[in-house]
């Protein structure tokens, strides 16, 4: 899912102080915020104070400095605190890591500064543009808002989900005019859906597993699919609590592992049993979003706000992914396994990328990283993508910034979603 504010009931304060063995830390002081910001403070104003302090005493704990360091800096800026997110900024961007404030809708307001504008430009020196990707697609409809790309080898489709008409489109890759190439797979309307997000063919019959999730309320249903687009079941976690079901993988044996953005786990869905289990990580996991597995279904790869975590499917050990010196696994909307790396749409950084991360053999660590888009026309708000051979499609223009629950801000300024595509290294 494209990065949100995180919510006023998120599970973040517990969860990184989880990550010392602490209680709750108290609000932050009155020297951390100026009095002045106090009384025109938002109304989740609170709830942001005790991230902030949850994030300082965890900070020597996370895996990613940097990036905590930059959510640090969101929340201060949303506090109206200008002098300490410039402060927060220029120690992130000092870690050289790729971390581009100039694309990040919450700090777009301090643009004309000259601090920021400094910050801006050392950046763009050390990460310059990269412009490689190519057209490969245009919807025919405007106001999908998708989220979900998918890619079936064996039936040589791709599925592209929606948010906005809670629908999944079909598409054909060698289509030979526009007005055959996408169709509905699942019609808007028919089957009551929730917004679609990640979506995954299995590879042992063509079926098709889709994540829906209805951001108001925070309720996810996990959604099977025949070949033809059929519903066959629905699945609804029945523990009460409120969830955002996000991206999935299919595993061997037709169990699912999908992450919860709101709940802040990863589940294993059992069909058989009908059953949803959270696996248990080496830290607690903090908005999980994209997912991944290796070719040999050995490894799983879960992307959160503070990097990319590593769990052994045979004994469920877990360890991050060590980004190595100037370099950063965070902010990880999409995430895909090709050859030995981590093909990854890093959304949540600033401005948006597209990164290829090779691993060491043993899949710990960051061999070599190398952009394959970055600030570029095709990098405008993209959320996920699909490998189809050696290439990578991925959304250009996902819009997720026009829809609000479920109607469009402003249908004036809505266009045909563009999927574009990069040749893998």
């Amino acid at each position: 899912m494209p990065p949100r504010r995180r919510p006023p009931n998120s599970l973040l304060p517990t969860l990184l102080l989880g990550l010392l063995g602490a209680i709750l830390a108290p609000p932050v002081s009155a020297q951390s915020v100026d009095e002045s910001q106090v009384r025109g403070a938002p109304a989740d104003a609170d709830e942001v104070r005790a991230q902030i302090a949850s994030i300082e005493k965890a900070l020597s704990q996370l895996p990613d400095r940097a990036a905590a360091l930059y959510l640090l800096a969101v929340d201060h800026q949303h506090l109206g605190d200008t002098l300490a997110a410039l402060k927060l900024l220029k120690e992130c961007v000092n870690l050289r890591e790729g971390f581009d404030p100039s694309g990040s809708p919450e700090l777009k307001v301090l643009k004309g500064q000259k601090e920021f504008d400094d910050l801006v430009t050392a950046v763009h020196k050390e990460f310059p543009v990269v412009a490689q990707a190519k057209l490969a697609f245009v919807t025919r409809e405007k106001d999908l808002i998708p989220e979900g790309l998918a890619y079936d080898a064996k039936q040589n489709v791709l599925y592209l989900g929606s948010l906005y008409r809670r629908k999944i489109v079909k598409i054909d890759p060698d289509a030979k005019d526009a007005a055959s190439q996408d169709s509905d797979f699942v019609p808007q309307g028919r089957d009551h859906l929730l917004p679609i997000l990640g979506i995954r063919p299995d590879p042992a019959d063509g079926s098709v597993w889709a994540n829906s999730w209805d951001e108001k309320s925070d309720r996810s249903e996990l959604l099977h699919f025949d070949a033809s687009g059929n519903l066959l079941a629905r699945y609804v976690p029945t523990d009460g609590a409120k969830h955002g079901f996000n991206d999935l993988v299919v595993l061997p044996g037709g169990n699912i592992l999908l992450t919860d953005s709101v709940s802040n786990q990863l589940l294993r869905f059992a069909p058989a049993a009908r059953t949803f289990t959270a696996l248990a990580t080496h830290r607690p996991l903090s908005t999980p979003n994209g997912i991944a597995i290796d070719e040999d279904r050995h490894a799983v790869y879960v992307a959160d706000d503070f990097g990319v975590i590593r769990i052994e499917l045979r004994t469920g050990a877990s360890a991050d992914v060590n980004p190595g010196p100037r370099n950063t696994l965070a902010g990880i909307d999409g995430l895909y396994w090709h050859a030995g790396s981590l093909i990854a749409v890093q959304n949540a950084i600033g401005s948006p990328r597209i990164a290829a991360f090779r691993l060491a053999a043993d899949g710990t660590r960051v061999a070599q990283t190398t952009v394959l888009e970055n600030r570029s026309a095709f990098t405008v708000m993209p959320s996920t993508g699909a490998i189809r051979g050696n290439d990578f499609y991925f959304i250009v223009n996902s819009q997720v910034d026009n829809l609000n629950g479920d109607h469009i801000l402003d249908v004036t300024t809505l266009q045909p979603i563009r999927i574009g595509v990069v040749h893998l290294p």
